[in-house]
């Protein structure tokens, strides 16, 4: 890739063998690889805070760094902030897309797929979206945490596999949308990162919703677990215009009153968190489409990496209805019965990513969001 500035812009020129179309360069996988233009990028931390020890700093006797007994008398750290790296292009659209990734993941989830393909960072920066991506407090560039945690480390790369629906391992799923290429695997294994403190929701909340007051109104982009979290952010933050949710997880939002009284999953009971009507109602205000792949069963089933997508499924279409039924505006998309088939629980990610990026390019063309 070559790189270079001019006249205040930033120019991504991708070396390659490009197939020329109508003035346009086009890759044999039909994905546009012509000159990439961005008016900016960048990086930043948001929201946070800052914890102060008690006592007084001494420059001269504590400014140097003890490494048996360090003095931390009256010095900061500063924590619970998410990292965002943002690329915005030269004539941009009107609103952002939000990218926040689910449990184990960082920005990595939007950029390069594991086979080496652009992902939906680069796509969608080629649609004229700026695109920011998120490592969520805790997680990744947005490590530091005022609480200690204690990281073990755990071999289960083969229990993701079921769970993100790649196949019962070792075998894939026939027709999945994932490569076979073991180097693919390699990546998509290596992309996992750990929790660098104790999980806290509402630290991730708060720092998604101060990047929302900075850059001002926008689409949320949500994956897996920050699905329920992105329901939540919602609620408190008027500046998310839509929300784009792959695969969220149970963790859906009802009216008082009107939540299933028990979801059963592997004979644990879900209960969905509730709120009051008049909180609840803010989702009806905005376009919602949540996106759901292949591999997930309409009966109950013993593999337990399709059983919780099966009742994930199910809670998802229930809380559709009752946001509709106020007035709101949620899609739900069953990639399958649409005639996609083989998407995994990365369907931006996937081989077909730029068939799930048409279909959502789709929807916000006529929700009037592009």
């Amino acid at each position: 890739m070559l790189i270079r500035r001019v006249s205040g812009n930033i120019y991504f020129a991708l070396l390659m063998a490009p197939v020329f179309m109508g003035g346009c360069a086009v890759s044999k996988s039909g994905a546009d690889t012509g000159r990439l233009v961005l008016r900016q990028q960048g990086s930043f931390a948001i929201g946070g805070t800052v914890v102060i020890n008690p006592g007084a700093f001494d420059p001269i006797k504590d400014g140097a760094y003890n490494p048996v007994n360090p003095s931390t008398a009256g010095q900061t750290l500063h924590v619970d902030h998410a990292y965002v790296f943002y690329q915005i292009p030269e004539y941009p659209r009107k609103l952002p897309l939000v990218c926040w990734h689910g449990h184990g993941q960082s920005t990595k989830t939007w950029e390069t797929t594991p086979d080496g393909r652009e992902g939906f960072q680069t796509i969608f920066l080629r649609r004229r979206f700026p695109v920011y991506l998120i490592d969520q407090p805790r997680r990744g560039h947005g490590g530091k945490s005022p609480q200690p945690i204690h990281l073990i480390p755990t071999a289960d790369d083969q229990l993701w596999f079921g769970i993100f629906r790649l196949g019962v391992w070792p075998d894939f799923y026939s027709g999945v949308q994932f490569s076979k290429d073991p180097e693919a695997l390699n990546q998509f294994f290596r992309q996992t990162t750990p929790n660098i403190g104790p999980y806290n929701p509402e630290v991730n909340m708060d720092a998604v919703s101060a990047l929302f007051n900075k850059i001002g109104d926008g689409i949320l982009v949500t994956h897996s677990q920050s699905g329920g979290l992105g329901w939540r952010t919602a609620l408190k933050n008027p500046h998310i215009k839509a929300i784009v949710s792959y695969e969220p997880g149970g963790d859906f939002i009802f009216p008082e009153g009107e939540a299933p009284d028990s979801i059963l999953l592997g004979g644990r009971i879900i209960r969905p968190a509730t709120v009051t009507l008049q909180e609840f109602q803010a989702l009806t205000r905005i376009p919602i489409v949540i996106y759901y792949g292949d591999n997930i069963p309409d009966s109950p089933s013993t593999n337990p990496g399709q059983e919780q997508w099966r009742v994930f499924l199910a809670v998802a279409r229930r809380w559709r209805d009752v946001v509709n039924r106020y007035g709101g505006d949620v899609t739900l998309v069953h990639l399958p019965e649409i005639g996609i088939h083989g998407n995994t629980h990365f369907p931006f990610s996937d081989l077909n990513n730029m068939q799930i990026a048409d279909h959502l390019s789709a929807f916000l063309r006529q929700k009037g969001l592009d």
